[in-house]
């Protein structure tokens, strides 16, 4: 089998990874303006890059939201598309190893699936995730900047941001430490730092997704739960994940190349030999 190539093609970002021989080779990140020139320019830059010879393609995988713009074949290579879904749920078990999960993407919202040995299944989501960081802080911090977004929020402090159960009783109350949120930027203040304002706009979005994972579990037996996705990079994920760990008896993983699961999916679907559909 010769190299298969799967790209996860966002808006304005493509993400490109190359699987032969069931080895992940060298996944790479490109941005652009339109999801066409971001993904031609992913490709040719991978190619390029990893010194690729078209004749050793055996095939080009898309999924994404992006993909819907492509309806011929990539330099003429054989080309097909599959399930966005499918695609997070296969590069997540991949990439841990689980028969059971439930997959978190996390990108400029959030969609949930299920994977329970071979069936995976999208079962919800929620309109929060990077977009919501990055609409919020350029209403309340005048910035769109995510490097700068997340730069201020190291910095930052949540004791003047969020109520906490500490702030309304003295007691902790059952399964509730003193020191969980109780209101999200409920003791926030016009005066607050920019520090403080964006921590707690990173903590909202990753706790309420944190949150929103373990209720979407409650039906099910499954305990392990894959984050993947863009937002895997934030550093606040090594505080919040693990404190919802603590309290729910779950467990929260981030696996290596969490944000290219998606694209690393999209080649397994075919090297699987699960649905794609043909381009062109």
């Amino acid at each position: 089998m010769g190299i298969v190539i799967g790209i996860d093609v966002g808006g304005s970002t493509t993400k490109i990874v190359g699987v032969a021989d069931g080895k992940i080779k060298n996944p790479m990140f490109v941005k652009a303006t339109d999801p066409v020139t971001s993904l031609f320019g992913a490709l040719g830059k991978y190619i390029y890059d990893n010194d690729i010879s078209l004749s050793t393609i055996e095939k080009v995988i898309l999924t994404g939201v992006g993909s819907a713009y492509i309806d011929q074949p990539l330099y003429g290579l054989p080309t097909a598309k599959a399930d966005e879904f499918l695609a997070n749920g296969l590069g997540a078990q991949y990439m841990t190893d689980l028969k059971d999960l439930l997959v978190v993407s996390m990108g400029t919202g959030t969609s949930i699936v299920k994977v329970m040995n071979d069936k995976v299944e999208h079962i919800g989501g929620l309109g929060v995730g990077g977009g919501t960081i990055l609409g919020l802080s350029k209403l309340l911090l005048k910035t769109q900047d995510f490097h700068h977004i997340v730069s201020l929020a190291e910095h930052g402090s949540l004791d003047n941001i969020d109520l906490q159960i500490k702030d309304i009783t003295r007691y902790p109350l059952p399964g509730l430490p003193l020191d969980v949120t109780a209101s999200v930027f409920g003791k926030a203040d016009a005066n607050a730092p920019a520090e403080d304002v964006a921590l707690g706009i990173v903590h909202m979005v990753l706790q309420t997704i944190g949150q929103c994972t373990i209720f979407a579990s409650l039906n099910s037996t499954i305990k392990d739960f894959v984050l993947i996705g863009n937002l895997t990079r934030l550093p606040q994920c090594a505080d919040i994940f693990p404190r919802l760990e603590e309290m729910c008896n779950v467990r929260f993983l981030i696996p290596a190349h969490a944000e290219y699961c998606t694209a690393i999916g999209a080649a397994l679907a075919y090297i699987n030999k699960k649905i794609c559909r043909e381009v062109g």
